[in-house]
């Protein structure tokens, strides 16, 4: 049947964590469906549908739950370019705000012509605070002071319903979820509003009815314009915030250039990348971005790989050597064969699982989204039962008190900081640690990862490079010869071996700058050495052993064999003319920074523990470079699996380290698995996270964004309910009896607009947070 298909779906009319709720519920119930998360600060929906099964239902059940998915089956099957995607955003945020300035604009005439009537009560600070603007207002325009009250409501009306047109959405929204038997956001908005506008349309073109009973015709036109005009303000500051939430993914698309310089037998042509395939060849120019994933043929040039690998010098590139798209091309040109093309390139996998994870949710958003899923219908029942108080123990004129304490907690009970306390939060964290070469599969990755208090490691890659280097160099004192003397000469005997440790000697070499003569009548055997005859001289490197085999005089082997002082090293002594005069000192090196890296671990309060395949030697000494003091060595993948099990018995949450191949079922075993490489070849089949760079810099980073995004999405949540919890007895008037004070309207739909916006900002300060560097940093 082939692997599922995965889709992102914009979705528009998402206001609230009802609203996320329902959708999700919808798409899961949808046919075809295996798996859907929804994410409210992103506005769009993953969804995993069964490979061939069609998405038109999947559209018609967003349809149907009362919401509108912005791009059609046929573009998301296309595959529609992220890019696009924030173009059409970009477009909707600046149609919001141009709404917002003209509801602000229209909010504030209605404010200043409302002054006129307004009559000062105790309980009303806001008249209170618009007295002095109305002084002010009939001293600048005294014609506006001397209008008729039913002129000044009439005037008022007719800005009012222009303000309607700017708030259209909440009513549409609202009444979408009506007919479908709900409620959301938009409910209680429209509520509000709708209930003030009515009540006042009604004063206006009936005043008599208020008359008759000795009431003034109170109106609350400015009442409706501000709510209004507020709560668009607090949607426009969230999605400028949204589209700089969404900068990590952008930055990382924008690494991929639109256009490839196609090399064809007719000549070189300028195509789309999308119409690239596997064994196509591309020329890269001087300063532009590599296209695709491939391989050199022909050119040579520096390229900057540091967006993958956190190396920030160009890495030097010919043929034969692999590039990765995305890559910026330095001074030379470059031809690539290409053998990864559109979403199989590493860019596009690291787009994909950024953009994944940040529409992913953590365990600790399932609190609020609970409550959110019953919170509106309850208000509208407590603003019920709070118009029926008022209209029966209120102060006269007790159906105006009535209806100001309804629209009030209607209001000011808005769940928005709610519904983003938590997805805000984490598409930032996420977006910060893609930014910073940590990438974190899910939600639920970054809420184990802040708790994680031990960090198991593996050697061989891990906390060593993966292969045998150089670390050292004897040569007898009377040789007369220095190192890179004998490094040459070993060089050259060593050209036409591929074993490990030859390798290594033509690298320091190489390292080193120095040239390696040619060598002939060359001679190989296993398990022994090498020997030839360089510029005159018979050259011979290998084990001790073998050398006195192969006719080395055994007192010169004996003597300088006796000056190895690294346990764990392999000798590979060098002789010339039938004497031994040097030892060539080659294991597998400690990674930079290793030590540093595990420090500021430790300095996070995490317990460090190795998990080696390797031999109790080797691995004793790596574990006392970098101060390990627990070491398991000699361990089987198996044994490794159990040993972390054993941990987690313990009561230890354990984050593993390795390099995301033979360590697959430790990763899979650990609270939290890291897979570290390369940016071009990252494991991620059984890890929780990735680091693209070299080094364990990462690990210490993902921890600490880790808490500080869990500390972020607490303060957010406590926010979001505290405010809910003493904002709503407040409107609905429990303060009045004793201390005569009640909230208006509009400053309830102020307060709502900036608990929305502190949730927001509060999230974004995650965009300023910096790896670990040092004792302090926590």
């Amino acid at each position: 049947m082939g692997a599922p298909s995965e889709f992102v779906i914009p979705i528009e009319g998402m206001t609230c964590s009802a609203c996320v709720q329902r959708v999700a519920h919808a798409l899961r119930r949808a046919p075809g469906v295996l798996e859907a998360d929804v994410n409210l600060v992103l506005r769009n929906a993953r969804v995993v549908v069964r490979r061939g099964d069609p998405l038109e239902p999947v559209l018609e059940a967003i349809e149907q739950a009362g919401y509108r998915a912005t791009a059609s089956a046929e573009d998301l099957r296309a595959g529609v370019d992220a890019r696009d995607l924030d173009s059409v955003r970009n477009r909707e945020q600046l149609w919001l705000v141009r709404r917002t300035v003209v509801a602000l604009g229209l909010a504030v005439a209605t404010m200043l012509l409302s002054t006129p009537l307004m009559t000062v009560q105790a309980s009303d600070p806001l008249a209170h605070l618009m007295m002095p603007v109305g002084e002010l207002l009939a001293r600048v325009l005294p014609g506006l002071a001397a209008l008729p009250a039913q002129t000044l409501r009439l005037l008022l009306c007719a800005l009012t319903i222009p303000a309607l047109g700017c708030g259209s959405v909440f009513f549409v929204s609202a009444w979408r979820a009506l007919r479908h038997k709900t409620t959301t956001m938009s409910t209680l908005v429209a509520m509000g509003s709708g209930t003030a506008f009515a009540f006042s349309v009604v004063a206006t073109l009936a005043p008599g009815l208020f008359e008759r009973h000795g009431l003034t015709p109170e109106v609350y036109y400015d009442s409706v314009t501000s709510i209004l005009a507020l709560v668009l303000l607090g949607r426009a500051l969230e999605g400028g915030a949204r589209v700089r939430t969404s900068s990590a993914i952008r930055t990382l698309m924008s690494l991929a250039p639109r256009v490839a310089h196609l090399v064809r037998e007719s000549g070189e042509a300028d195509v789309d990348i999308a119409t690239l395939r596997v064994d196509d060849v591309v020329r890269v120019r001087p300063g532009e971005r590599v296209p695709v994933d491939g391989r050199v043929i022909d050119g040579e040039s520096d390229v900057d790989e540091s967006m993958f690998t956190g190396e920030p010098m160009p890495v030097s590139k010919r043929q034969g050597d692999r590039v990765v798209g995305g890559a910026l091309n330095g001074p030379g040109t470059i031809c690539v064969a290409a053998e990864s093309v559109g979403a199989d390139t590493v860019l596009s996998q690291i787009v994909a699982l950024v953009r994944h994870a940040q529409t992913t949710r953590a365990p600790v958003q399932a609190l609020a989204d609970r409550i959110s899923a019953v919170f509106v219908p309850i208000v509208l029942g407590i603003a019920a039962i709070t118009f029926a108080v008022w209209c029966v123990v209120g102060p006269d004129p007790r159906l105006l008190h009535a209806l100001v304490a309804f629209v009030t907690v209607t209001v000011i009970a808005c769940p928005c900081a709610m519904g983003l306390a938590t997805p805000t939060a984490l598409v930032v964290g996420m977006g910060r640690g893609a930014s910073l070469g940590v990438l974190i599969k899910n939600g639920e990755t970054l809420e184990r990862a802040a708790a994680v208090d031990t960090v198991v490691l593996d050697k061989t890659g891990t906390l060593t490079v993966g292969r045998p280097s150089v670390v050292g160099i004897v040569v007898e004192d009377l040789a007369g010869r220095s190192e890179d003397d004998v490094l040459s000469l070993a060089a050259a005997v060593e050209a036409f071996s591929e074993h490990p440790i030859a390798t290594a000697i033509r690298a320091e070499a190489r390292r080193r700058g120095l040239t390696v003569q040619h060598a002939i009548d060359f001679a190989a055997v296993a398990g022994g050495g090498v020997h030839g005859r360089v510029g005159g001289h018979v050259v011979a490197a290998g084990a001790a052993q073998w050398l006195t085999t192969d006719g080395v005089d055994g007192t010169s082997v004996r003597a300088i064999g006796d000056r190895a002082t690294d346990p764990i090293a392999t000798h590979v002594l060098v002789a010339i003319d039938g004497r031994a005069i040097a030892l060539i000192a080659v294991r597998d090196r400690l990674r930079d920074g290793a030590r540093d890296s595990l420090q500021r671990l430790a300095h996070l309060g995490l317990r460090a523990v190795m998990l080696t395949g390797d031999r109790r030697q080797a691995a004793d000494a790596i574990a006392r470079e970098v101060g390990i003091e627990e070491v398991h060595a000699g361990l089987s993948p198996a044994d490794k699996v159990a040993a972390v099990a054993s941990l987690q018995r313990e009561g230890r949450r354990v984050v593993m380290v390795g390099d995301g191949i033979n360590d697959a079922p430790a990763l899979a075993q650990a609270d939290v698995g890291v897979a570290v490489g390369r940016g071009t070849d990252v494991a991620l089949e059984a890890a929780d996270a990735a680091l693209l760079r070299v080094g364990l810099d990462g690990v210490s980073t993902l921890v600490a964004l880790a808490r500080r995004t869990m500390r972020t999405i607490h303060v957010n949540l406590f926010w979001a309910f505290a405010y809910n919890v003493l904002g709503i007895p407040v409107a609905a008037g429990v303060l009045f009896p004793m201390f005569g004070v009640r909230l208006s309207p509009v400053f309830a739909s102020f307060a709502m607009a900036m608990s929305s916006l502190t949730v927001v900002v509060n999230s974004l300060r995650l965009k300023g947070f910096r790896a670990p560097e040092g004792p302090r940093a926590h």
